[in-house]
């Protein structure tokens, strides 16, 4: 017989809608699991004592609930929670309690699901790998000395490693997807201002959105149904889907066109043959299913990266500067190399940045408008070891390693579009490799479609890591 955390995030919600299991014993069953077997740096605070209020107050289910009303979550550490710690990653906010909660948390609470702590991160989220002062690192449950990703690696970890059915991570320049794809999971990075930033709104360019870490594409549809929404003030928006997300998922996305790339946008570097692997075959089980595959050229040039890197300076030195001295002491040498030099940036040349972002993001939105999709790998290597991109004594390597391991995710943040990392591939050591799907902006539910027709044909859910 299945145990609770074999079933699907779904199929938990409708236990709990059948009154076969009640939201406090399914939170009760996770909190266990957590205490046993977080080896894999998934959490960095367990808020017990809110989980039980959430639970008594979870009594009578309303009328049109979500499907995941009285289901178990996490709350990255990015994310404000009120009374519960939020510590960005980072040894300078160690201590800090926040008297009020974002959007992505007042959202989760509304639709009564269960947040059962705060998910480990790096420091304000910069890195693509999981190693804060504060904790420590998240690892990949498939291999205990390999990084889970960043900066949604805690998120990533907790679900591969059957913590919490689904996990909230967000997604600024791979966030969601780098993790995903070393923890074998789907994660779906949503299309620009499909997920609200209220009330800090601390990402003035647009690069970053919250969404759904999960085990099947029908998991993460429904919980992006959970976090999407606009609210009063927010500065980019994407228009309602037709119905629900979840719906989707059970809608034939039709014959696509769907275009492919494998070379690296950001900077020439070799591309680990798992890597190149999974993406053949993706688009070989692409083709089966009917749909057009096309080979095109990068469609973004090399030119559009320094301004990436401009903007992606800035956004560290917004959390940075605000501290007092001795608070910026306490940061990761990463993070202060990264604040210097966006503190560096005039206020015309951030400007300048960013209307040549935005002009860059049109003409690849021009290139790519005659197709429905776009594949490419989603990282350039499997998970690598921990400690193995990090580089405390010079930053600038760090920050070139982390370019070198996730090539592509950070364009479809530049334009705006939806991306999913699909769990297709495992390495002959059972190293988990994903692969990305990219669509139009606000076409999320065609994403969403396309998605849950290829794990139909090509199913991951019964496939568990070690200690499972």
């Amino acid at each position: 017989m299945a145990e609770l955390h074999d079933l699907t995030a779904l199929e938990q919600g409708e236990l709990v809608r059948r009154c076969e299991v009640s939201p406090g014993e399914l939170a009760e069953h996770y909190l266990d699991r957590i205490e046993r077997l977080d080896d894999v740096g998934a959490f960095v605070t367990v808020a017990e004592g809110r989980i039980s209020t959430c639970a008594r107050e979870l009594a009578i289910e309303p009328v049109g609930a979500s499907p995941l009303w009285g289901v178990p979550t996490a709350i990255k550490d990015l994310n404000l929670t009120a009374g519960v710690r939020t510590m960005f990653g980072s040894r300078a906010y160690a201590d800090f309690v926040p008297d009020v909660s974002d959007n992505v948390t007042l959202s989760i609470e509304a639709a009564g699901m269960i947040s059962l702590g705060k998910t480990n991160t790096p420091e304000f989220g910069s890195p693509a790998y999981t190693e804060p002062d504060v904790a420590p690192p998240a690892v990949t449950p498939w291999d205990r000395t390999r990084i889970a990703g960043g900066s949604s690696g805690g998120a990533a970890a907790a679900v591969a490693a059957g913590l919490v059915p689904v996990a909230q991570g967000s997604d600024g320049g791979g966030s969601i997807r780098i993790p995903a794809s070393c923890c074998g999971l789907v994660g779906f990075k949503p299309s620009r201002g499909r997920v609200s930033g209220s009330p800090m709104y601390g990402d003035p360019i647009g690069l970053a959105v919250a969404g759904p870490i999960a085990r099947t594409v029908r998991d993460a549809a429904a919980f992006l149904d959970v976090l999407a929404g606009r609210r009063t003030g927010d500065p980019f928006w994407a228009p309602g889907p037709m119905g629900t997300f979840l719906e989707a998922c059970d809608r034939s996305p039709g014959r696509l066109r769907i275009a492919r790339f494998v070379e690296p946008v950001l900077l020439d570097t070799p591309v680990d043959p798992a890597c190149v692997a999974a993406y053949e075959e993706a688009s070989r089980l692409l083709d089966s299913l009917g749909h057009e595959m096309v080979d095109i050229a990068l469609p973004l040039p090399r030119e559009a990266v320094a301004t990436f890197e401009t903007c992606w300076a800035v956004l560290t030195a917004l959390s940075v500067v605000p501290l007092e001295p001795a608070r910026q002491e306490m940061l990761r040498p990463l993070t202060r190399w990264l604040g210097a030099w966006g503190a560096g940036v005039s206020g015309p040349e951030f400007g300048l940045a960013i209307g040549a972002m935005r002009r860059f993001a049109a003409q690849a939105l021009q290139t790519l408008a005659p197709y429905d999709a776009v594949l490419t790998p989603t990282l350039a290597t499997p998970p690598p070891r921990v400690g193995e991109l990090r580089d405390d004594v010079d930053p600038s390597r760090d920050f070139e390693a982390q370019k070198r391991f996730t090539p592509w995710t950070s364009a479809w943040n530049v334009t705006g579009m939806p991306a999913v990392s699909l769990p297709l591939h495992q390495t002959s050591a059972g190293l988990p490799v994903g692969v990305m799907l990219a669509a139009r902006p606000a076409e999320d539910e065609l994403l969403l479609s396309l998605a849950a027709q290829v794990e139909a044909a090509a199913p991951w859910q019964d496939r568990h890591p070690p200690g499972w």
